[in-house]
């Protein structure tokens, strides 16, 4: 299963991309969670020290691999690179979850970033469309990384949000892109919810077909986006709520 998730920056989506990774691997499922957001701390959040995480560079900044599998400094470049190994050299293992620092799409500015974005579309098409292992898209507020093609092999994209007229407006927004590219299942998440009120709010905004799902703010999961996490995962109540989550996208990508 191939699973995108995505969202405004703040709204808790990389702490839910990693208890999910984490949800999935303890029941025996080998995961790639992929940090595909130059802005998020997914591997610290999966409970990669911060020694390890420093030797790892986005794949994106790797400029000599580049070059290599790109043909050299020259005008012409190869549309579809080699990329099938990549993963295995680069990528970190914690338990069943392999981790995966891939970098973005990089856009405006004096420098063309042609071939970076060409040898990051090849990556994602081999990640998409190759790989066997189910796979956790950790994405920003945009999906540029997915192309038509790729956007067809994610099987769920899940779009986490706060009860915020700003954060909804993302949620449009990347509803309107998933539309165009052809997602099949697209699904909304509320977390950080506190009351009543919010909780309103976000059903008043976002379609109860859509949105399967409510998180109660937590200090708990706040902590897990502030420090260092590991594979434990949230018990109690709020633990019962993320795994009726957890079942619906897995049901619902199925």
């Amino acid at each position: 299963m191939k699973i995108a998730i995505s969202g405004k920056g703040g709204v808790g989506k990389t702490t839910f991309a990693a208890n999910f990774a984490h949800w999935l691997s303890q029941k025996g499922i080998t995961v790639l969670a992929v940090d595909a957001d130059p802005d998020a701390s997914l591997g610290t959040i999966l409970g990669i020290s911060e020694d390890v995480l420093a030797d790892l560079k986005p794949i994106v900044d790797m400029k000599e691999l580049i070059e290599e599998r790109m043909g050299g400094s020259g005008t012409y470049y190869p549309l579809n690179p080699q990329v099938d190994d990549i993963l295995n050299d680069y990528s970190i293992s914690i338990g069943d979850i392999k981790f995966f620092r891939m970098g973005n799409i990089k856009g405006g500015g004096t420098s063309c970033y042609c071939k970076e974005n060409s040898f990051l579309q090849a990556l994602v098409n081999s990640l998409i469309l190759g790989e066997q292992d189910t796979v956790i898209l950790d994405m920003g507020a945009g999906i540029e990384q997915l192309t038509r093609g790729t956007a067809l092999g994610v099987d769920i994209l899940v779009i986490v949000t706060e009860p915020s007229k700003v954060s909804v407006q993302t949620v449009k927004v990347i509803q309107k892109l998933a539309s165009e590219l052809g997602i099949p299942h697209v699904v909304v998440i509320g977390n950080k919810v506190r009351n009543s009120k919010d909780e309103n709010f976000l059903r008043d905004h976002i379609p109860s077909e859509q949105l399967i799902g409510i998180i109660p703010y937590s200090d708990e999961l706040l902590e897990m986006s502030i420090n260092s996490g590991g594979d434990e995962l949230p018990g109690g109540s709020l633990g019962v709520m993320l795994n009726k989550i957890y079942q619906k996208i897995v049901n619902e990508g199925s």
